[in-house]
């Protein structure tokens, strides 16, 4: 990257797919129902495809980056329990609302924002951070979120019985299954047939452009009225707070030594939040500030992203 265009060379594209499918849907072109079944395509074979061909096509020295999962988790954990005490002992909210508010801190939006950014940045590394991201989200962080907000006002030991039917719903994720494949076509060496190769890769190709454009008519219809301060602690916590976090744990305490990846890291921290984040809170009655708070966060992301792509660009990392 060699100018500031050359950074809007790598955010415009992805926004400007995100205002496509904003202004498709607002304008009738499609129905915001449509976004589901949109995005279902994405969720259940686009990005299967596009974590199996990233893994199978790699070596597992290349994918299995211990210090990554290490310092992806621990800073977005630490991110979680700060949000968690902020809510909770600071602003006085139930457990509930204090992890919906640690969810929009915390929980990044790896897949249909995270990836295509990723891969105008950083090219194939792209799919291996996005495999990486998965785990770690699937396997720790939503699944703790959960059980803490569905421990709110619940008999004693509740969260077991949440925590094991979002690992049961883990084994029927497709992603997760696009990682177990192409872990075990790496480890084995073995390789699809040619056609069914080929199909694996029409899928793959499909997931940028389609699930930028499910974000933005997602966005259609959300207010972001009211509720202020919530809404505005959220966005902070997601783009400031994570980043700052991740910077300050991939300095001092996990260093990744691939800098691709260690850029990948840094930046996952900075994306707006997980698209499904409106879906989740919802079932606890905080649908309302949700939805203004992922319209805010995507919205002000694009100024963020492009602020943090500059600053990878003139100092080294």
């Amino acid at each position: 990257m060699n100018s500031t265009f050359d950074i809007l060379g790598i955010t415009g594209p992805i926004y400007l797919a995100i205002a496509l499918g904003y202004l498709s849907t607002r304008q009738g072109v499609f129905a915001k129902a449509d976004m589901q079944v949109f995005g279902k395509f994405t969720i259940n074979l686009a990005l299967p495809a596009l974590l199996f061909n990233a893994l199978s096509q790699r070596s597992v020295g290349e994918i299995l980056n211990a210090h990554y999962l290490l310092a992806y988790a621990l800073g977005s954990m630490v991110v979680i329990l700060g949000g968690l005490f902020w809510a909770r002992q600071v602003k006085g909210h139930g457990l509930s609302y204090s992890s919906m508010m640690a969810m929009g801190m915390s929980c990044p939006n790896s897949g249909f924002v995270g990836y295509p950014i990723m891969l105008l940045t950083f090219g194939p590394v792209a799919g291996v951070a996005l495999a990486l991201n998965m785990v770690v989200e699937n396997m720790l962080l939503i699944p703790f979120l959960l059980a803490v907000a569905d421990s709110d006002g619940g008999r004693p030991g509740q969260w077991k019985q949440v925590l094991w039917q979002t690992l049961k719903n883990l084994v029927m994720n497709p992603m997760i299954w696009g990682i177990v494949g192409g872990f075990l076509f790496s480890l084995s060496g073995w390789t699809l047939p040619a056609p069914l190769g080929r199909t694996v890769n029409l899928f793959a190709q499909a997931s940028a452009a389609l699930s930028l454009f499910v974000i933005g008519g997602s966005l259609v219809g959300l207010q972001a009225k009211g509720l202020k301060g919530p809404v505005t602690q959220i966005v902070l916590g997601k783009l400031l707070v994570h980043p700052l976090v991740m910077w300050g744990v991939l300095v001092w305490l996990v260093p990744v030594a691939d800098p691709a990846l260690r850029s990948a890291a840094l930046l996952t921290g900075a994306l707006p939040m997980l698209g499904i984040y409106t879906i989740l809170s919802q079932r606890h009655g905080h649908g309302a500030i949700s939805a203004a708070t992922l319209l805010v966060t995507t919205v002000v992301s694009f100024f963020t992203l492009s602020g943090l792509l500059w600053v990878l660009q003139h100092h080294a990392f």
